[in-house]
C-alpha cells in the first residue's frame, strides 16, 4: 500500500517528537540530532494537511488577540509570527517539534487576521509596521513573558525584526526567513528598477480604491494566487487553503492590508503615537541579538539578496539557504529547517 504526502509527512513530524524527547541527550546537541535526520524530507513541497487548535483569547493592548499555546507554560517562550496572506497554520508542524523540546510556544493571529478583534470600534484600523510589533509586546506583557525567542517571514518576519530593534530587552533570539525588512515612507517613495516593481503589482492595486473593493470582494482568490505566485513549487491542497482562508473573514482584515500597503508608500497617514517608534526605524537600526536569517530557492515574492542585509546584524549571526523547491511560506513548506533555526539560535543564547 503506498502512503500519500500527508501521511508521509505526519510520521514524520511524529518521528522527530520522539526523537527530541526520547535521546538520551538534552539541549541543542539533542535538538540537532533529532531533526538532522528528517531535514531533507520536511523540507519537500509535499501536501500539508496539519491545523493548530485550542484558541485562546487574550486582552492586549488596542486588541483581543486570539492565539495557540503549547508546551509546557514554565518553558522558554517561543512567539511565532505569521504574514501576509498567511496565518497561524503557517507553524502547524513547526510547534509541536519545540514543544516536544520544552518551550512554550505561542502562535497569535496579527490584526487583522482569524480571531483577534479589536476592543474598540473606533479604533482606527492602522496597519502601519510599528504597531504590529506593539502588538506583540502588549501581548507578551498580558501573558507575563518577559523575554522570548521570536520567529516568524513576511509581516512577522518584520514584526519580530522591530521588535529586536526596538525592544532588544525582550528579544532573546530571533529567526527572519527574508532577513531585515524594517522599512520607512521614505524609501518606499523611491523607484525601482522595472523588474522589481513589477513584483509589486498588488501593492499598487491596493493604492487604487478599485483595489480595495476588488480585495474585499475576491479576498480568497486574492489569496490563492498570492500563494502560487509567492511559492510556485508548493503543491498544497484545497483542504489546507480553506483553513487558511477562514482568518482572512476578519472584519478589520481588508482594512490593515489596505492601509498597510497604503501607508508603505507613503500615500496614507499612520498614527501620531507611533511617530517616534518610526522615527527610530527610519534610520534602519542595527539589531543584536543572536539571529539566524533565512531564504528559501523558490521564494516568488519580492525579497533582498542576503548580502544587501547581513551587516544589519551585530550579534551572533547566520544565514541559512533552504533548496527544494521551497517559497515564500518557508515555516509551512520547511518546518524541519524553521523549527532547527529556532532551536539552534535559542542554543547561542
Amino acid at each position: 500500500m503506498h502512503k500519500d504526502a500527508n501521511q508521509t509527512r505526519r510520521e514524520l513530524i511524529g518521528t522527530a517528537a520522539a526523537l527530541v524527547t526520547g535521546i538520551g541527550l538534552t539541549g541543542p546537541a539533542a535538538a540537532h540530532l533529532s531533526l538532522a535526520g528528517i531535514a531533507d524530507a520536511t523540507t519537500r513541497p509535499l501536501t500539508i494537511s496539519a491545523s493548530l487548535e485550542h484558541l485562546k483569547q487574550i486582552n492586549a493592548g488596542l486588541l483581543n488577540v486570539g492565539y495557540t499555546e503549547s508546551g509546557p507554560v514554565s518553558g522558554p517562550a517561543v512567539l511565532l509570527l505569521h504574514g501576509w496572506p498567511y496565518e497561524i497554520d503557517s507553524f502547524a508542524e513547526v510547534v509541536p517539534l519545540l514543544s516536544a523540546q520544552g518551550y512554550r510556544v505561542i502562535v497569535p493571529y496579527l490584526r487583522g487576521y482569524g480571531t483577534t478583534r479589536f476592543l474598540s470600534s473606533e479604533a482606527f484600523r492602522n496597519g502601519q509596521q510599528s504597531a504590529l510589533a506593539v502588538d506583540i509586546v502588549a501581548l507578551m506583557d498580558a501573558l507575563k513573558i518577559e523575554k522570548a525567542v521570536v520567529g516568524g517571514f513576511d509581516w512577522g518576519a518584520r514584526t519580530a525584526n522591530i521588535m529586536a530593534a526596538l525592544w532588544p530587552q525582550r528579544v532573546t533570539a530571533m529567526v527572519s526567513v527574508s532577513g531585515y525588512l524594517v522599512g520607512n515612507q521614505q524609501a518606499g517613495k523611491v523607484p525601482l528598477p522595472p523588474k522589481a516593481e513589477l513584483q509589486w503589482w498588488y501593492q499598487y492595486y491596493f493604492a487604487t480604491e478599485r483595489g480595495r473593493i476588488g480585495y474585499e470582494k475576491n479576498r480568497r482568490e486574492f489569496a490563492r494566487l498570492i500563494w502560487k505566485l509567492a511559492s510556485p513549487m508548493w503543491n498544497f491542497d484545497d483542504a489546507t487553503f480553506e483553513r487558511s482562508a477562514q482568518a482572512f473573514d476578519n472584519p478589520d482584515h481588508v482594512a490593515i492590508v489596505i492601509h498597510n500597503y497604503r501607508w508603505r508608500l507613503g500615500l496614507a497617514d499612520g498614527e501620531q503615537a507611533y511617530d517616534g517608534f518610526e522615527a527610530q526605524l527610519a534610520v534602519a537600526p542595527i539589531i543584536g541579538v543572536p539571529t539566524i536569517t533565512m531564504e528559501s530557492d523558490a521564494n516568488g515574492a519580492p525579497h533582498p539578496d542576503p548580502a544587501v542585509y547581513a551587516k544589519k546584524f551585530t550579534g551572533k549571526y547566520e544565514h541559512r539557504h533552504i533548496a527544494g523547491g521551497i517559497g515564500h511560506n518557508l515555516p509551512q513548506e520547511a518546518p524541519g529547517a524553521f523549527a532547527q533555526a529556532i532551536l539552534d539560535v535559542a542554543a547561542q543564547v
